[in-house]
């Protein structure tokens, strides 16, 4: 069930998900297959490395991030997909154990110029860990359809 239209996405701060704790076992198995560099596999490499310990890859955070704003909201929204991601930002280590929280701030909301029956909304996303350190940052817009659009496909 449809719970966001566009309408719904004012500017400001949309809300906070998580907590999610990652564990070493899932830091370890997210690099074997897709992100084999020794700072994300091995703790003696990693801790010789410039992050000096056993990190998760920015690509794992990534896919936690998606997958904490899916379980939050995108689920439930009308989202037609995205267009890209406008920003992305690695700022501190993801390391085993840590507990994520996303919080989401709403950037941007306007109606579509080519396709006005779907607007495009803005979002940034930070993920943290307990200790509220920032670890990646990430803008990305969604296309998301107008409540007036769902409304007409649910009466045809």
């Amino acid at each position: 069930m449809t719970t966001f239209a566009f309408e719904d996405f004012k500017p400001g701060h949309f809300g906070q998900f998580g907590p999610r704790r990652v564990t070493r076992e899932e830091i370890l198995a997210f690099a074997a297959e897709f992100d084999p560099q020794p700072m994300h596999l091995d703790e003696e490499a990693a801790s010789r490395s410039m992050l000096k310990g056993l990190s998760g890859s920015g690509w794992h955070l990534c896919s936690l991030i998606m997958r904490m704003m899916f379980d939050g909201f995108i689920g439930g929204t009308a989202s037609l997909g995205s267009p890209g991601v406008n920003e992305l930002r690695w700022l501190a280590p993801l390391r085993p154990d840590d507990e994520l929280t996303l919080d989401v701030e709403v950037v941007e909301a306007r109606v579509s110029r080519s396709r006005p029956a779907t607007g495009i909304v803005t979002f940034r996303a930070v993920a943290r860990n307990a200790a509220g350190q920032a670890l990646c940052e990430m803008v990305s817009p969604i296309i998301v359809r107008r409540r007036e659009d769902i409304a007409l496909e649910q009466a045809g």
